[in-house]
């Protein structure tokens, strides 16, 4: 996703102390810079649209505006968007999934080590695979709102795209879902592309929920 061989980030926190924190895990690191920094929501929208970084790491308890609302604008805004990460200390906190819902690639818990945190900005930045599966998962069974009908988008997935749709909820990557199904990986990405036009996701993370969402997954899961 990096315009250049660096990670541009911007951090968004009403703690300094968290931010300072933050900033020297992953400014310590090849290939991430943290490019600047937000107290709350609505200068976190000014210092994304100000900066165009590559990725954002995101509090969702923030005055005036808080992350969620932040993350709508933020991804509201033309031209190309940045990968959110929801930072949080729940994480089966209802305003985590509300965050996702809104376009957030993933969350990140405040306890998360060094690795960790290094490990989910290199991984939203490739975008190639969905941010801890397992918590995103267990996020959707909980809080997940499952649709009255099926949408009209679930009829129109082929057969593969279907199992790619199921394949990324499980976290695989491209190269993964390709040996998995015996394909080429141009031709995984090709179906992943057109599991987000359809579903109207933004990422991986969009599409899953909204197969959450539809029953699709539960569905899957219970036919396997």
């Amino acid at each position: 996703m990096s315009r250049g061989s660096t990670v541009r980030i911007v951090l968004a926190d009403d703690e300094r102390m968290v931010r300072t924190a933050l900033r020297a895990i992953l400014d310590a690191e090849d290939g991430l810079t943290v490019v600047g920094e937000a107290g709350d929501g609505a200068e976190a929208v000014s210092e994304v649209r100000r900066l165009r970084p590559d990725v954002v790491l995101m509090d969702v308890r923030m005055p005036h505006i808080d992350g969620i609302r932040a993350t709508e604008q933020i991804l509201a805004t033309p031209g190309d968007a940045p990968r959110v990460i929801v930072v949080t200390t729940f994480e089966n906190d209802s305003s985590v999934y509300e965050a996702l819902r809104a376009g957030a690639a993933g969350f990140l818990l405040k306890r998360a080590d060094a690795d960790t945190l290094v490990q989910a900005v290199r991984l939203v930045a490739c975008s190639d695979t969905l941010l801890f599966p397992a918590a995103v998962r267990a996020l959707a069974d909980r809080h997940a709102r499952p649709a009255t009908a099926p949408p009209a988008w679930l009829p129109r997935l082929t057969g593969r795209e279907r199992d790619v749709l199921r394949l990324m909820a499980r976290g695989l990557t491209n190269a993964e879902i390709a040996a998995r199904l015996q394909v080429g990986p141009a031709t995984v990405k090709s179906h992943v592309a057109a599991v987000l036009s359809k579903t109207g996701a933004r990422d991986r993370t969009g599409a899953v929920i909204a197969a959450y969402e539809a029953g699709f997954i539960r569905e899957e899961a219970d036919g396997a």
